[in-house]
């Protein structure tokens, strides 16, 4: 198949693209890992006049550490991110989300910021990024503000994102020394997509679970934090009684229309997760990482 035709430039900095997308804000997009552009391209489903490519712009690769935060450059690929010492040790939660992304292609070139801003509601990574509680730096023509990805996606590949703007980087708050992280899925056969994907990160005080956070990805229209689960979990210990009672709870701000494949997947998936915490944590003690 072939794309309707279309002018290619390369922006050497974030000023010079944004100010190549504001000339022709109708007709222009943004090219990154281009996983997802491309195929719609090919599909003549996109038809842009022009491609913006980011990935030479220096300043939306790498990824830093500050003092109570980790940040990341747009342009970082999914294989960045798993091979990362900064995130495996202070996000561990994304590096396992990520490492679980399509194939070893789809991670070499695949980006952080084109897969947040296509906003598939049944990506692996958007589970990550909501229990993480991660933030998003986005750069106008108002300049740059943040916003947290909790509100950034609308509806399934809408967001908050302007028709000027760039998401320039990410970043996402340090988690507690010894938390336990863990993402588990059921993936499409075909395509590799999670039919559910289940991501947590917990912390503990005495073998109780001091603090929970919980993000769930392709089983409703929109990836979302099962809070009434969350609050259920702090206090507790992961036995087998609380993992069966919390599991219940999972769905309680999911809207799928009475599905009960759907319920009951999330079910199983909920367990699972939550089964593994428990067995490492008994395994390297109630402080160790998972």
């Amino acid at each position: 198949m072939y794309t309707a035709p279309f002018e290619y430039r390369k922006a050497d900095t974030v000023d010079q693209a944004l100010g190549w997308l504001a000339a022709d804000l109708e007709n222009s997009k943004i090219l990154a890992g281009g996983h997802s552009l491309l195929p719609l391209m090919k599909l003549v489903l996109a038809q842009p006049q022009v491609l913006i490519d980011i990935g030479r712009i220096e300043a939306l690769h790498g990824i830093r550490t500050e003092t109570d935060h980790v940040q990341i450059g747009a342009y970082t690929t999914y294989r960045e991110l798993v091979e990362s010492p900064e995130i495996g040790e202070f996000c561990r939660l994304l590096a396992l989300s990520a490492k679980s992304v399509g194939d070893v292609q789809v991670r070499n070139r695949g980006t952080i910021g084109g897969s947040l801003c296509h906003a598939d509601p049944q990506a692996d990574i958007p589970a990550a990024m909501l229990a993480l509680d991660a933030e998003l730096v986005i750069e106008g023509p108002d300049g740059k503000r943040t916003e947290k990805y909790g509100g950034f996606v609308q509806a399934p590949f809408i967001t908050n994102l302007g028709p000027g703007d760039i998401l320039t980087a990410v970043r996402i708050p340090k988690l507690p020394p010894g938390a336990a992280s863990v993402y588990v899925k059921r993936p499409h056969p075909a395509s590799g997509y999670p039919l559910i994907g289940v991501g947590i990160w917990m912390s503990f005080t005495g073998g109780a679970i001091n603090d929970c956070h919980v993000g769930i990805t392709g089983i409703a229209d929109l990836p979302y934090r099962p809070r009434h689960l969350e609050d259920f979990l702090k206090g507790s210990s992961l036995k087998e009684e609380t993992i069966i009672q919390a599991a219940s709870l999972a769905g309680d701000e999911a809207d799928w229309d009475g599905d009960e494949y759907k319920k009951q997947l999330l079910n199983v998936y909920i367990t699972r997760a939550l089964s593994q915490l428990g067995e490492s944590t008994v395994a390297k003690g109630p402080n160790g990482d998972s």
